[in-house]
């Protein structure tokens, strides 16, 4: 009896470490590919739900310090110390920059091949008071719903390209526009249309409204990376720049990292809004919240506030950005 009771005890000490160690496991895994940024193949897709696993690694080590797991609660302690590290920061607000101009109230919107409802994206730039909106997947039809609920009448000045299908991007603004164009992203050819805004009271500001190619599968996955290294650099002691719209990419993937190591400051991140989701379940999909829309501001311009709005037709929410730039 004693033997039998003393074996039962060994067994369940063993299958307690071995279900902690599984418990930590995942935490440990994704740890060692974040920190790095090695994600590659299908990694890539699997590192924007890196604040879930942040979570996930908080848990494992609860369990391993009440089942009283020495080791799992060692490893578990150090990966969920470092995925937490680079996740809560953006759930706090940073400092600003020393901005005293104008204020700025930006709108990013993936209208998702030209489906999301233009009175409702119209009616929020109206209620909101917008100065500049950028689109993407911008169609002919999504262009012209747009002029038919009002848009013209509140941003009249444009930059726009319209296409059948994802390709497209546009540009809104109340302010006048200088030097628009157009260019194609090398890996999956969204096009992304800029232009010179001229907000008085402040220097010119380059607007571009960014969609990097999404890594849907591995195959896409080295377009994914050509399109955001050819993303514009940040010009830290050059003219400002604004990038905003459809990255494809989280503050967990490296590409968009060395991105804002350029100059640019993630508008979200800064005011303590960087895990809020702007794509996922939005339109029925069993996907949990991740955000890859961004707005990436010159680290010279202020955030003020941001926010996210849902868009019916779309799979993402727009994203509106409240900015104070420097003087003129």
């Amino acid at each position: 009896m004693i033997a039998a009771t003393a074996a039962r005890t060994v067994t369940a000490r063993r299958t307690a470490a071995a279900l902690c160690w599984l418990a930590v496991a995942p935490g440990v895994g994704w740890a060692a590919v974040r920190l790095p940024g090695l994600e590659r193949g299908p990694l890539v897709q699997a590192v924007a739900f890196t604040p879930y696993v942040a979570g996930w690694s908080l848990l494992a080590l609860v369990a391993a310090l009440a089942l009283r797991r020495r080791w799992p609660a060692v490893v578990a302690g150090v990966s969920a110390a470092a995925l937490v590290a680079v996740v809560a920061p953006r759930a706090l607000p940073a400092g600003q920059p020393a901005a005293h101009g104008p204020t700025v109230r930006l709108l990013t919107a993936n209208l998702l091949h030209g489906d999301a409802d233009p009175g409702e994206l119209v009616g929020l730039v109206r209620r909101h008071r917008v100065d500049v909106l950028v689109v993407q997947e911008f169609t002919p039809g999504a262009a012209a719903g747009l002029d038919r609920a009002g848009l013209g009448a509140l941003l009249p000045h444009r930059q726009l390209n319209p296409e059948v299908g994802t390709t497209g991007s546009g540009l809104y603004s109340r302010f006048p526009l200088s030097d628009p164009q157009v260019r194609r992203n090398r890996g999956f050819n969204f096009t992304q249309a800029s232009a010179t805004i001229a907000a008085p009271g402040a220097p010119p500001v380059r607007v571009e409204s960014a969609h990097p190619a999404a890594p849907w599968s591995v195959s896409v996955v080295d377009d994914w990376r050509t399109d955001l290294a050819g993303q514009p650099p940040a010009t830290p002691d050059g003219p400002l720049r604004i990038l905003a719209g459809d990255f494809n990419a989280t503050l967990d993937h490296a590409p968009l990292r060395a991105l804002l190591d350029t100059g640019y400051a993630d508008a979200a991140d800064a005011v303590g809004a960087g895990l809020v989701g702007t794509w996922g379940p939005y339109d029925g999909d069993p996907i949990p919240p991740v955000t890859i829309d961004h707005v990436l501001v010159d680290r010279r311009i202020a955030v003020r506030a941001v926010d996210v709005h849902g868009l019916p037709g779309s799979d993402h929410r727009a994203v509106l950005a409240e900015l104070r730039l420097p003087t003129g």
